[in-house]
């Protein structure tokens, strides 16, 4: 039997095209920076100016198909949903790939990490797209060892490009947080944890050592103030309420903090939205409802299998909450309406030449499908799926009205699948809801039936069904693209996959040396302002999201330092200062003590890049830098006493001042007298520089 057995899969074997079987990996095997991909060596087949990615958080083919059934009826087909990926949908010869991904992740949480995970959150799934690595569930672009991966945002950035970042959920959820932030608990919303500002609870939802109090990186909404995506539209406005509880913001309001670094602002305010428009260096902050934004369609809740069929077959109506509704006005904020804004702003950028931009990546999310499958209620999710086709056709007609659309590529996909079904009959196992289209007269059951919940309160707690607690499913995902490099997506990939589609479409940094390679041109410079303060400003490290660093004095004490500020070190990936990438990252070193000497040792905790400055805290005026720099923060009164870069690591002689350098510049014609005389006269103003 055995030699039948051993004799049968030869014969397979011999077969062409049958060897592409292969057994899955282990976690182990899938944890580091790529390792998950399915098409490694699938290269794009051309490169795209603009890439635009809608995600329907929890758009499984069933959550399409319900709305499609009952909208535009079985037959029908949505005008942009539908339209990604089909062949000659958008232009006769445009690129298309449709396929399906999966969705895994590595660990049910953070205390469960490095376990194939067949069911993946939207934290866990949407890092795998924006870093291309695979993580633990409730995990915010770190991996399963909880240290920062670099994200498009930051990858795009460092590119030259400008960057949005678009959802109807709260700002800080999960899939728009993978892009904005890393945070090894996705509860992290805010310095205060997840209040709007009244209290503290960060304990509860966040990780001791990310606290900035703590000298961690920060909340996820401090971070993304970091980040400073070009356009950043969504929910969640009660949260920037909170007050920094540590750094240079202590004592102001996440709101306080945007203004100040320049961000223009929206809070709750559709006409204050609809009035943004482009300007150069002021990124738009619009953040329109306390919490996630109202869906477009009332409540119907799903009900057990007698109620259901006394309640009868129903319709869905409108939420006059739905800010998709004209106000007086006539203005709105619909997902479509926050698509084509992001759109125009970005686009706009892009046409300045002096803003040096190239091209944009944006990302677009549709965020509560998810929610209101999670609550059993199928107008909730339908509308919300109609809210996110209507935002894809919006921002296609734009496109093509701009002469945009040939150079963008289109990804459509979803972060997990869910729970609803499209059943014959309303089953006794389940919570269900009948639904009537409007269309084709066709009914439609719509079951849920994955909460285990005994609540007193259930709708038969016989069999232990409520609505409100329904849970995502483990199947794979649609995904559809259109433009440039689209053919990427076709078969079946990994939602890391995605990530490599996207970073090569537009050149991006994608594997880990290509990361590294972005913070080659590091510099790192020290200021002393009137009362001793010394404050490092760092720049060019754009292959990091991290940094630490150690301030020595000429003893080789330390004296200020990332490693002992943290009082919670435990988790060291999210311990030391943020990086602001594609700007100044300012590093508050403390008082220095004049006439002493001192050593700063900044590295990337990424690329491993080191950078070195030494000075002497000096109580002579040294050079002035006024004005504001690119971190948008007034230096007026700061004296530089130091600057390292890459270029002082090929010059053992060190840099001096702007005088010095002059000095050094005539070295070849001039005799030793002369060098010691510039070094004298450098070393009186204060100006030496390592």
């Amino acid at each position: 039997m055995w030699g039948a057995s051993a004799l049968a899969m030869g014969m397979i074997a011999t077969f062409p095209g049958m060897a592409f079987a292969q057994e899955g990996k282990t976690a182990d095997d899938l944890s580091s920076h790529g390792a998950a991909q399915r098409i490694a060596q699938t290269g794009v087949s051309s490169k795209a100016k603009n890439v635009i990615l809608f995600i329907g958080d929890g758009m499984g083919d069933s959550e399409i198909t319900v709305a499609r059934d009952y909208l535009k009826g079985a037959s029908g087909s949505f005008d942009g949903l539908d339209a990604i990926g089909q062949p000659d949908a958008l232009s006769a010869d445009g690129e298309t790939g449709t396929g399906q991904y999966t969705t895994y992740s590595l660990g049910s949480n953070s205390s469960n990490r490095g376990v194939v995970t067949p069911v993946t959150d939207s934290a866990a799934s949407g890092s795998g797209w924006a870093t291309g690595t695979k993580t633990y569930n409730n995990a915010v672009s770190v991996d399963v060892s909880q240290n920062p991966q670099m994200n498009l945002i930051e990858l795009a950035k460092a590119n030259g490009l400008a960057t949005g970042n678009v959802t109807t959920a709260e700002i800080q959820d999960a899939t728009p947080a993978v892009l904005e932030s890393h945070s090894t608990q996705r509860s992290c919303y805010g310095p205060q944890g997840k209040t709007d500002g009244t209290m503290n609870n960060a304990a509860k939802n966040c990780d001791a050592a990310q606290l900035k109090e703590n000298g961690g990186i920060g909340s996820i909404s401090e971070q993304l103030l970091d980040t400073r995506a070009d356009v950043t539209i969504g929910g969640g406005s009660k949260y920037f309420k909170q007050t920094a509880q540590a750094g240079e913001y202590a004592g102001k309001t996440l709101w306080e903090q945007a203004a100040a670094r320049g961000f223009q602002t929206a809070s709750n305010d559709v006409d204050a939205f609809s009035n943004l428009s482009y300007k150069k260096g002021k990124p738009v902050l619009a953040l329109l409802s306390d919490g996630n934004m109202p869906t477009q369609y009332n409540m119907t809740p799903a009900l057990s299998q007698k109620a259901t069929e006394a309640r009868g077959a129903v319709t869905c109506s409108t939420n006059s909450a739905w800010l998709g509704n004209k106000n007086s006005s006539g203005n709105s904020a619909s997902l479509a309406d926050m698509a084509t804004k992001a759109v125009d702003l970005l686009s706009a950028q892009v046409s300045d030449k002096s803003s040096n931009t190239s091209g944009f990546f944006l990302q677009i999310e549709g965020a509560s499908i998810d929610k209101q499958d999670h609550a059993a209620n199928a107008c909730g999710q339908i509308g919300e799926t109609d809210d996110l086709d209507k935002a894809i056709s919006a921002t296609v007609a734009s496109l093509k009205a701009s002469g945009q659309l040939d150079d963008t590529l289109i990804i459509v996909t979803a972060d997990h699948a869910h729970t609803s079904q499209i059943v014959s009959d309303a089953p006794a196992y389940a919570l269900s809801t009948i639904l009537k289209s409007p269309v084709d007269g066709s009914t439609i059951v719509v079951s849920y039936g994955t909460a285990t919940s005994t609540d007193a309160g259930a709708d038969d707690s016989s069999v232990g069904y409520t609505a409100g607690g329904m849970e995502h499913t483990g199947t794979q995902l649609r995904i559809a693209a259109s433009g440039p490099g689209a053919r990427r997506v076709t078969g079946l990939t990994d939602q890391t996959d995605n990530f490599y589609t996207i970073a090569k479409a537009l050149g991006l940094a994608a594997d880990t040396s290509e990361q590294k390679a972005l913070s080659d041109s590091s510099k790192v410079s020290v200021t002393i302002d009137d009362s001793d303060k010394a404050t490092a400003s760092v720049t060019g490290f754009d292959g990091d999201a991290v940094l630490s660093y150690s301030l020595k004095d000429g003893a080789g004490k330390v004296v200020a330092s990332s490693e002992t500020t943290s009082r919670a070190a435990s988790i060291d990936g999210v311990s030391g200062v943020r990086v602001r990438t594609g700007q100044t990252t300012p590093i508050d070193l403390g008082s220095v003590d004049t006439g002493t000497s001192y050593t700063l040792t900044v590295s990337g905790k990424q690329s491993g890049r080191t950078e070195s400055a030494a000075f002497d805290a000096s109580s002579q005026d040294g050079q002035v830098k006024p004005g504001a720099d690119k971190s948008g923060e007034d230096q007026s009164g700061n004296r530089e006493v130091a600057v390292a870069s890459v270029a002082d690591q090929k010059n053992a002689a060190g840099l001096l001042g702007s005088t010095g350098s002059a000095v050094m510049a005539l070295v070849t014609g001039v005799a030793m007298l002369a060098i010691v005389a510039g070094v004298v006269f450098a070393a009186r103003r204060g100006m030496f520089r390592r």
